[in-house]
């Protein structure tokens, strides 16, 4: 039998202001999505990001997220914001990670079950530091609250870590965790009361449903 993995990455993502920031790593999230993909709802500016990450603890992963952007547009939010991590959304090309690897930041590439790039392309991303594992369904590249058949995780072939997301909440966490090995967990809307306002009892909630999973 495996040894289950110990979830090493709690992330809340969509943060929109710094209180809230702080208020998630008080409730032991490692871990804080700041969305530059501006179709989304939880999209924020530069200078409401560089207060967030100003507010936080150096040891927390800020981590910006992006859809379909290049390097350079990357590298600037990288160097602007201090960020500890990138995580890529769209269809980004093996390259594009190798790259930013050498900027000394965690890589998070998210892959679909239900669209490019799928489970089963797992292999072409062995560069990353994270593979985020998404359903891939409905209008936005995240965050669509969309639930899925989360033991479809087990098709990922990688020997990278993975992170488990799409349509997470407290309800549900637990049976989720049991589908795969995974090392962590992404939230966004499932510990929200509207797009971009986190409930913070949802986020307490669903934290202590992790931990109490380990």
């Amino acid at each position: 039998m495996t040894k289950r993995k110990k979830i090493e990455l709690i992330k809340i993502c969509g943060i929109t202001d710094p209180k809230t920031a702080l208020a998630c790593v008080n409730f032991n999230a490692n871990a804080i999505g700041l969305i530059f993909f501006k179709k989304s709802p939880r999209h924020i500016s530069d200078e409401q990001a560089l207060k967030i990450c100003q507010t936080l603890p150096t040891n927390i992963i800020t981590t910006g997220v992006f859809v379909d952007e290049g390097f350079d547009f990357i590298n600037d939010k990288i160097e602007k914001l201090s960020l500890k991590a990138v995580q890529l959304h769209g269809n980004e090309s093996p390259e594009l990670i190798a790259d930013l690897r050498t900027k000394d930041v965690i890589v998070i590439k998210a892959i679909f079950a239900k669209k490019k790039p799928y489970f089963k392309d797992a292999y072409l991303y062995n560069q990353a530091s994270y593979l985020l594992a998404e359903c891939g369904k409905g209008s936005l590249p995240g965050g669509n609250a969309e639930t899925w058949n989360y033991a479809e995780i087990a098709q990922i072939n990688t020997k990278l870590p993975v992170i488990l997301a799409g349509g997470l909440d407290s309800s549900n966490i637990i049976n989720a965790l049991s589908m795969g090995n995974v090392s962590g967990v992404d939230v966004s809307s499932g510990v929200e009361s509207s797009p971009g306002i986190k409930d913070l009892n949802k986020v307490a909630n669903f934290i202590n449903q992790v931990k109490a999973f380990q």
